[in-house]
């Protein structure tokens, strides 16, 4: 069969096949070309979810009249110029977009008109192409200053074997305000309006520019509970500077669709920066739920290659490494400065299971299921001991008297106070400190064995005490893991492990590493390593499947994150057997200790699972509750 030469339309609707997927598409490629003309307001309208018409006009830089026939031939584009030596550079890429493909490719398959003026200039002009047939420049009328206005009707009119494809109206139409949120999410300076079939959409004016900018159009985007429960981020590590907000590990989702990414103002979707958002979140949440989270990545373009994808929706970074540990470790950092704080979403959760027609409670717990101390009639089933560990709460140490313990929270008080920002304050001679200015108050009473209500200056809190004394004990394992080596055991016979030659010789070069875990390996042989120890928390394992996981994990992310993920799935497992199981009667000593150890530990708001280890009701939501407000 001969070679032929594809006629030009056709190679633009081939073209036009990976750029133009959807009208979604069309619209994030017009707009990027907006945003990258400097636009400040950005206005979408779609009809019939973008098939029948879209409309994309702004305030941007415009386009003369000769520059209208060049910008809708393929390849040519305005944001790329040659260097000194007259070689363009595409390891510089500094806007959204470079291909020159966008408007060839949807004039390809679409009916284009494109009318714009440029900035400076008193007229404006038009042009239109139908299904790849170009019409001459002509005057044209425009309202603003300058800027352009882009309208695209009957998408795929000319290929009408892909609308077979696409969705109903009402998913496409979805997606186009999906699109343009994240590319709002990625630039808050410029405001960005959608009519969706003619209804109001979305109205987000322009933030100002940084952070404070940047969450109030998150909040705007993602809801107020976002931005209440949302952590700064700002980490930089070797030139890569990680920003943005990662919610609270108790403010989780079912799926990952409020997980957002962006890299150098790009949105991407990232499969090394999708695991490493999980990986940071790993010690926090079951595996069914999901964080929320907005990361924006700024590093020297010449770290990262945007041109792996024709839609530019993919990335590769020269160092995956270095940006999956800035991920996890700023991700990290952050949560644990979080302390025992839990979002604000579980309170509300618990207020609105106190509604009109619920049925009436079960009759009150009985003397043998309620614990109180000091709470007026009732008295601990046995007196707390006066000295020593309390019982049957490793971790958790103090000596106890029957009344407020005064020498342990005079012990604790600064650190308790220093964690919620109060200010200190000095007990008279003989008097008993104000527990309830501790963030977690004071304890009260135990309710079934189970709950610890405790009253702080402006409400109660109800803890779990199983929930939170095993993020206590799984806390307190990180801890003494990362300050010395793992034990190892022997293994009886040292096992042979057969890999691809270039996996066996990833494995023998992190020998140190895994070493340092607990694991110890060495080369055997061009395609095999040796097994002789393992970590002993592992027990009884699977020594070869755990070998070949730390070779996927060193292919693809250069760490062996499977035996330290292993690791950390063994002492959670630990922490839950080993803590304070419910139904354990309390004393008021041991309550207020487990208290003080949640306010002093990280992550202490949530347990190994991702449940919250408390519930914070404020007096005044409260009172609402019995129509005192």
């Amino acid at each position: 069969m001969p070679i032929r030469r594809l006629p030009p339309d056709l190679i633009n609707r081939i073209a036009a096949g990976e750029v133009v997927e959807r009208p979604a598409s069309a619209v994030k490629e017009l707009v990027e070309n907006a945003l990258d003309a400097g636009a400040g307001r950005i206005e979408v309208q779609a009809d019939g979810g973008g098939l029948t018409r879209i409309l994309v006009s702004d305030d941007g830089a415009g386009l003369a009249p000769d520059e209208l026939p060049v910008a809708i031939e393929r390849h040519a584009t305005s944001k790329l110029n040659p260097g000194d030596d007259g070689l363009y550079d595409l390891l510089r890429i500094a806007t959204l977009g470079f291909r020159g493909e966008a408007l060839p490719s949807i004039g390809a398959v679409a009916r284009l008109s494109i009318a714009s003026r440029a900035r400076g200039r008193d007229d404006a002009w038009s042009i239109l192409v139908e299904g790849g047939a170009i019409a001459p420049v002509a005057p044209s009328a425009f309202a603003e200053p300058h800027g352009a206005r882009v309208e695209v009707r009957d998408l795929f009119y000319a290929t009408p074997a892909r609308l077979k494809f696409m969705k109903s109206e009402r998913a496409e139409a979805m997606a186009i305000a999906e699109e343009l949120k994240r590319q709002a999410m990625a630039h808050e300076a410029v405001g960005f309006f959608l009519d969706l079939d003619g209804r109001r959409t979305l109205r987000l004016p322009a933030e100002r520019a940084g952070d404070e900018g940047r969450l109030a159009r998150l909040g705007a985007i993602l809801g107020r509970d976002f931005a209440d429960n949302a952590l700064a981020v700002d980490q930089s590590r070797e030139g890569v500077r990680l920003s943005g907000f990662a919610g609270l590990p108790t403010y989780n989702r079912g799926n990952a669709g409020h997980q957002y990414l962006f890299v150098n103002g790009r949105p991407v979707r990232d499969r090394l920066l999708q695991g490493a958002l999980r990986a940071a979140y790993a010690d926090f949440l079951a595996r069914d739920r999901h964080p929320a989270a907005a990361l924006y990545l700024d590093l020297d373009p010449t770290l990262v290659d945007v041109n792996v994808h024709p839609a530019k929706a993919e990335v590769r970074f020269r160092d995956p490494a270095l940006v999956r540990g800035l991920i996890v470790g700023g991700l990290r950092h952050v949560l644990a400065a979080a302390g025992h704080r839990a979002s604000t979403t579980v309170a509300g959760a618990a207020l609105g299971s106190f509604r009109p027609g619920m049925s009436a409670p079960p009759p009150g717990p009985s003397a043998a299921g309620y614990s109180a101390w000091r709470a007026g009639g009732w008295t601990p089933a046995a007196p707390p001991p006066r000295t020593g560990e309390l019982p049957g709460l490793a971790g958790v140490s103090a000596r106890a008297e029957p009344s407020f313990a005064y020498d342990v929270l005079e012990a604790v008080l600064p650190l308790a106070e220093g964690a919620a920002g109060a200010p200190g304050f000095a007990p008279q001679a003989g008097a008993e400190p104000d527990a309830t200015r501790f963030p977690l108050g004071a304890a009260r009473a135990q309710v079934h064995e189970t709950y610890i209500v405790s009253q702080t200056r402006d409400g109660v809190v109800i803890v779990d005490q199983h929930a939170a004394h095993e993020r206590l004990v799984y806390e307190r394992m990180k801890a003494e893991m990362a300050q010395g080596a793992v034990a190892r055991q022997a293994l009886l016979l040292p096992e042979v492990v057969e890999l691809d030659p270039a996996e066996a010789e990833r494995v023998a070069a992190r020998a140190e590493e895994l070493e340092a875990l607990g694991l110890v390996v060495e080369s055997f042989g061009p395609g095999a390593v040796l097994v002789r120890e393992t970590p002993a928390l592992l027990g009884d394992t699977d020594v070869a499947g755990l070998i070949r996981d730390i070779a996927d994990d060193l292919a693809e992310n250069g760490a062996a994150l499977a035996l330290k993920e292993r690791l950390a799935e063994v002492c959670g497992t630990m922490a839950c057997h080993g803590s304070v199981r419910a139904g354990r009667r309390l004393t008021g000593a041991e309550m207020n200790a487990l208290l003080r150890e949640m306010e002093a530990t990280p992550h202490s708001g949530q347990c190994n699972h991702g449940r919250p280890t408390y519930v914070e009701l404020k007096l005044a939501d409260i009172e609402r509750l019995f129509g005192r407000r």
